[in-house]
C-alpha cells in the first residue's frame, strides 16, 4: 500500500533541489526508500554499513552545499548514524536524516528492532520531528506536508546542519506490483527563497566599528575551517600585503596562501612578547594548531568573531564582541578602515614564518625516511584541482606543519569532532560528487577502522589513498602523558599487523607497497594518473622513526 505522505516527503525534496539519497537496506524503512528510489529527480545509493553510510551522505553534502538525505530501518541502525550527524552538526553541513521507527504502542514492548527513537541524536542534530503514523485525517497530511517544508528549510538555514524526521510505519510496507507513486506537487511546496538576506551595515554600527578598529596595531586574523572562497582569499592577500594584520591561515581554512603564515605551529617554538597581538579576528570554524591556540589564551587579549548567525565558541577564552556579517562584509570594511601595523609586530611573525620556510626543507631532505618527507613529496607531486581529503590524529597535523595550501586545492578533514571515524567514508561521497581526483590521505587507525566505506557496488575511478602504516595510533608517541607510559606499546599505540595489500585486492584497487623515498617518487610519477580503478598507495614507516624526525626539527628550530 502506497503511503500519501511519504510520496510527498520525496517530492517535497525533489522540488527544494534535492538530488541526492544515500539509503541502506532494510525492511521497515522500505516504504521511505522506494519512495525515493522510484522518484525520477533523485538519485539513490545503496550502502550496507549505517556509520559508513552516513559519513559518505556527508561528504556529498559538504561539496553540494545542498542536504543529501540518508534512509535507514528502525533500531541501531539509527544509532549507528551519530558519529557522522554529530560532524555534520559542527561542521555545518545540512542533511535530512529519515529513521523508520515502529509506532509508538509498540515501544518498549520487546519488538524487534525497537528502540527510543524520539530525539535519538540529542544536541547534535538542530531539529528532530515525528512523522505522523497514518494520515487518514485531511489535518494529518497537511501536518506531514509542513514538517518536510521545515526539516529542509532547517537544514539550509544558516548555520547548516542535519536534521532528524523519525518515521513510525505500519505494516504493510511493500506497493502491489502494479501500483504507481503519484508524485503530485501541491500549494504546499517549500518557497525556494526562504533564507535572510546578505547582512549589511546599520549606519550607526559603522561609525561604531570605525573607531574600534582604529584602535589597534597589532592585528591577528584567523580564518577557521572553510570550504575555498576566492573573493574571501583575495581580501585577506590584500590586508596581508597592506600591513593591515597578520593573517594565519590553517590548512583546514582554504585561504594558505604567499602573504599568510603557515608555519605557525613550528615558528611558535620560539614565542616572544613582540608576537603578541592587540586583537584576533576570527571567522569560519575550528583551527587545528594547538601551539596557536594555546599562545593565544595565554594573552587574554580582545577577540572578534565575525558570523552571521549562530552560537559562536569562546575558542582562545577572551571573546568579546560577535560581529554578526557575512566575512566578506566585514573584511571588505576592515581593508578599507584599518591601520598599518606596527612594525615590530608584524616583523616577528613574517621573519620567524621565513626562518621555518628556509630550514625546513633541508631538515627534512637529511631525516631518515619516514611520515614527515614522505608527505612533503606527496604534497608536492598533488595534482591540480584535487580534492584532498585528510584523516585526524597524525594525518592532519603533519600536513599543517608542512603549511600546505595552495590556489587550486580544496582541502576537507573532519574536524567538527576531530574523530577518526568516518574519513574514508567522507572521501568516498565526494568521489560522487565530482570527477576531479579525489585524495585521501590516512593512517592505518583510521583507514582500517572505516574500511567498510568501499563496501558497496560502486567503482571510484577517481580515489586515490596514501596509507601511512606504522603498525598502531603513532600520535601517542608524540603526547608527553602515554609516552612516558610503560603500557604505551599495548595500550595506547594499539599495535596492529594489518596490511593494505589484502584490503585492496577484496575491493578491487590497484595496489603499491613502499618503504624508501626512491620507490615513493618513483610511484609517485604515475599514481594520479587516470584509471578504471581506485589507488591505494601503503608506506610503511616506523613510528619510533616518525616521533624523532618531529623531535629533531622542534630542537633544531628552537635555536
Amino acid at each position: 500500500m502506497i503511503l500519501p505522505h511519504l510520496t510527498y516527503l520525496a517530492s517535497i525534496c525533489a522540488n527544494k533541489g534535492v538530488t541526492e539519497a544515500i539509503l541502506s537496506p532494510g525492511s521497515r524503512c522500505a516504504p521511505v526508500s522506494l519512495a525515493f528510489i522510484r522518484h525520477p529527480d533523485i538519485h539513490c545509493r545503496i550502502i550496507p554499513d549505517e556509520r559508513s553510510a552516513a559519513f559518505i551522505a556527508m561528504g556529498m553534502a559538504q561539496q553540494k552545499n545542498k542536504p543529501v538525505v540518508l534512509i535507514c530501518t528502525s533500531g541501531s541502525a539509527a544509532l549507528n548514524y551519530g558519529p557522522a550527524i554529530a560532524e555534520a552538526y559542527y561542521q555545518q553541513i545540512p542533511l535530512l536524516v529519515l529513521t523508520a521507527d515502529r509506532p509508538a504502542e509498540w515501544i518498549e514492548q520487546w519488538d524487534g528492532q525497537t528502540i527510543r527513537q524520539e530525539n535519538i541524536y540529542g544536541h547534535h542534530i538542530k531539529n528532530s520531528y515525528t512523522f505522523p503514523d497514518e494520515v487518514s485525517h485531511p489535518d494529518k497530511l497537511w501536518h506531514a506536508k509542513r514538517i518536510i517544508k521545515e526539516a529542509l528549510i532547517q537544514s539550509e538555514d544558516f548555520p547548516m546542519g542535519p536534521v532528524h524526521i523519525n518515521i513510525p510505519l505500519r505494516e504493510p510496507f511493500y506497493p502491489q506490483a502494479n501500483e504507481q507513486y503519484p508524485f503530485d506537487l501541491t500549494d504546499l511546496e517549500p518557497d525556494l527563497d526562504l533564507h535572510l538576506p546578505t547582512s549589511t551595515f546599520r549606519e550607526e554600527s559603522v561609525v561604531q566599528l570605525k573607531t574600534e578598529i582604529k584602535k589597534y596595531q597589532k592585528v591577528l586574523i584567523i580564518p577557521g575551517q572553510q570550504r575555498p572562497d576566492s573573493n574571501i582569499k583575495h581580501l585577506l592577500k590584500s590586508i596581508a600585503e597592506n600591513h593591515q594584520a597578520v593573517v594565519i591561515t590553517d590548512a583546514i581554512s582554504n585561504m594558505s596562501q604567499e602573504a599568510t603564515i603557515k608555519h605557525h605551529d613550528l615558528l611558535l617554538i620560539n614565542q616572544t612578547e613582540k608576537m603578541v597581538p592587540e586583537l584576533i579576528i576570527s571567522f569560519g570554524k575550528s583551527i587545528v594548531s594547538k601551539a596557536l591556540k594555546l599562545f593565544l589564551r595565554q594573552q587574554k587579549i580582545a577577540h572578534w568573531h565575525i558570523q552571521q548567525n549562530g552560537q559562536v565558541p569562546d575558542t582562545y577564552q577572551n571573546l568579546n564582541q560577535i560581529i554578526r556579517l557575512k566575512p566578506k562584509t566585514f573584511l571588505d570594511f576592515f581593508r578599507k578602515e584599518a591601520n598599518k601595523l606596527e612594525t615590530n609586530f608584524e616583523n616577528e611573525w613574517l621573519k620567524k614564518n621565513a626562518t621555518v620556510k628556509t630550514k625546513l626543507p633541508s631538515l627534512l631532505e637529511h631525516a631518515p625516511f619516514g611520515e614527515l618527507n614522505a608527505l612533503e613529496k606527496i604534497l608536492k607531486a598533488l595534482p591540480a584541482y584535487a580534492k584532498l581529503h585528510i584523516a585526524n590524529s597524525m594525518a592532519v597535523r603533519n600536513v599543517n606543519f608542512l603549511g600546505l595550501g595552495g590556489d587550486d586545492l580544496e582541502i576537507i578533514c573532519n574536524r567538527g569532532t576531530s574523530g577518526i571515524d568516518g574519513s574514508n567514508s567522507t572521501a568516498v561521497g565526494c568521489t560522487f560528487t565530482t570527477k576531479e581526483p579525489v585524495v585521501l590521505v590516512t593512517g592505518d587507525m583510521a583507514f582500517f577502522y572505516d574500511r567498510n566505506a568501499f563496501w558497496h557496488q560502486y567503482n571510484l575511478p577517481n580515489l586515490r589513498i596514501i596509507l601511512f602504516n606504522n603498525q598502531g595510533g603513532g600520535i601517542f608517541r608524540m603526547i608527553d602523558g602515554p609516552s612516558k607510559l610503560p603500557e604505551l606499546d599495548e595500550y595506547f599505540e594499539t599495535k596492529q599487523k594489518l596490511n593494505g595489500k589484502f584490503l585492496a585486492e577484496e575491493f578491487n584497487f590497484h595496489y603499491r607497497e613502499v618503504t624508501g623515498m626512491g620507490d615513493l617518487l618513483s610511484e609517485l610519477r604515475t599514481f594520479f594518473d587516470k584509471s578504471l580503478n581506485p589507488k591505494l598507495l601503503e608506506i610503511k614507516c616506523d613510528s619510533e622513526t616518525n616521533t624523532n624526525t618531529l623531535k629533531m626539527i622542534k630542537e633544531t628550530l628552537k635555536v
